[in-house]
């Protein structure tokens, strides 16, 4: 067997993926991307319902953010950072406002290049996930991980 020192974790060299990814990237962070999916299908489909409509993009974001917020802050609180202190909510929309604005910016850059809503939406999904991720660890749910 072979073995590494991750600077946090001494871990097997196996070449087994999910065996990687256990041991390289913490858990709350595998369950964040779990529990993201949940909250994306939700928010996108609500998202894509609303273009879908023929609401302009700037509002189908508004929309599907704010009521996506409201689902996200209840799964993402309780499931991922076990908590559950409702007061955390402003913080929450704080960080979910840095991720709207970004994700509008780009969305209005993906449609100088007439780049669909749907692909650019479906588009941002990742690097709007690992950026609320991050924000929310910090500045919402700050917490010390477990050694």
């Amino acid at each position: 067997m072979n073995l590494m020192f991750t600077g946090k974790r001494l871990v097997s060299g196996n070449s087994n993926f999910s065996g990687l990814i256990r041991n390289y990237l913490p858990k709350r962070f595998i369950l964040f991307l779990f529990v993201g999916l949940i909250n994306t299908g939700f928010g996108y489909g609500l998202f894509a319902l609303l273009i879908y409509l023929k609401v302009h993009y700037a509002l189908a974001s508004l929309l599907s953010t704010f009521i996506g917020i409201l689902f996200n802050f209840k799964t993402t609180g309780v499931i991922v950072f076990r908590n559950n202190r409702n007061i955390l909510i402003f913080r929450f929309f704080l960080v979910y406002g840095i991720t709207y604005l970004l994700g509008l910016l780009f969305l209005y850059i993906t449609n100088r290049f007439a780049i669909s809503n749907y692909i650019a939406g479906a588009v941002w999904l990742l690097p709007g996930a690992i950026i609320s991720y991050f924000l929310q660890k910090s500045l919402v749910f700050r917490f010390r991980e477990s050694k």
